[in-house]
């Protein structure tokens, strides 16, 4: 039997990974709900997002996808992704002070997305940030001495 939530959250999720790859504007009031919340990152609303994804498109060149494992189940879709880039700048929080060197890095997620009225409204993440830091040679932090 077909659900009808279900394949309408993997219709959702399919528009907004092929349009947000493609740099198109647009879909951020298509498909994003106003009062979205973000419980993976500082930034809320739709704007939040559209904050997150600026940072990624300045700090990250060249960026491909691979998609692992998409799953979906009623309002929840999970996505376990690969973020294939080149670095290029430290804007986001987590790359502060990181110098830039154009290293090619591969960044592992966890997504889980729900999906209201046709729109993204919530989201959470696993990052493997330590792993991102470790190739561009920030993890472990220099002793505290170093630091000064």
């Amino acid at each position: 039997m077909r659900d009808e939530t279900t394949e309408r959250t993997r219709e959702v999720m399919q528009e907004f990974g092929e349009r947000s790859e493609a740099g198109d504007e647009t879909v951020w009031d298509d498909l994003v709900a106003a009062d979205f919340v973000n419980h993976a990152a500082g930034p809320q609303g739709r704007d939040g997002l559209r904050t997150t994804y600026e940072h990624l498109r300045r700090d990250l060149a060249d960026v491909t996808i691979d998609a692992h494992h998409v799953l979906a189940d009623g309002q929840y879709a999970i996505v376990h992704m690969t973020m294939r880039a080149r670095h290029v700048g430290s804007t986001m929080p987590l790359l502060a002070g990181v110098p830039v060197a154009g290293a090619e890095v591969a960044w592992e997620f966890m997504h889980l997305w729900r999906v209201e009225d046709g729109r993204l409204a919530e989201h959470w993440a696993c990052r493997d940030d330590v792993g991102l830091l470790q190739q561009l040679g920030a993890w472990p932090p220099p002793p505290r001495e170093e630091r000064r």
